[in-house]
């Protein structure tokens, strides 16, 4: 399953964006209002949950500064990976969208196909915000 978000802009410039990104503290300053739990693990992990969804752990895989951060889920049974692309408008400001990737069943796809856009689109809005 792919999906993307609408591309934001951020009030950073490229190099504070990714430098934002790649703390694993400052996510969540871009969960939605349905969180329920939030807890940093170590500086590249973090653990999340929502109302209605499983506990979620992603951890920071792979960053190419200035433009790309790479979570990944850290379970076997959702597995999935969030990039953020980080596009520099100009000194002061970048452009963000994020991009999901998973492997679903096509049952489990339809389940969350929907939760995931939201989820997905108000983490980017949230970073349009800062």
């Amino acid at each position: 399953m792919h999906i993307e978000s609408q591309k934001v802009t951020a009030d950073k410039s490229q190099q504070e964006m990714f430098d934002f990104l790649t703390n694993a503290e400052n996510y969540e300053q871009l969960m939605p209002e349905s969180k329920e739990k939030f807890e940093v693990r170590d500086e590249k992990t973090f653990v999340f949950g929502l109302k209605g969804m499983p506990v979620i752990k992603l951890q920071i895989r792979e960053t190419i500064e200035p433009e790309l951060v790479v979570l990944g889920s850290t379970s076997d049974k959702l597995d999935f990976t969030l990039k953020a692309h980080i596009s520099a408008l100009n000194e002061n400001q970048s452009e963000v969208q994020m991009e999901f990737n998973g492997e679903f069943n096509a049952m489990m796809a339809m389940m969350v196909k929907k939760p995931l856009s939201k989820f997905i689109n108000t983490l980017a809005e949230n970073i349009g915000k800062l």
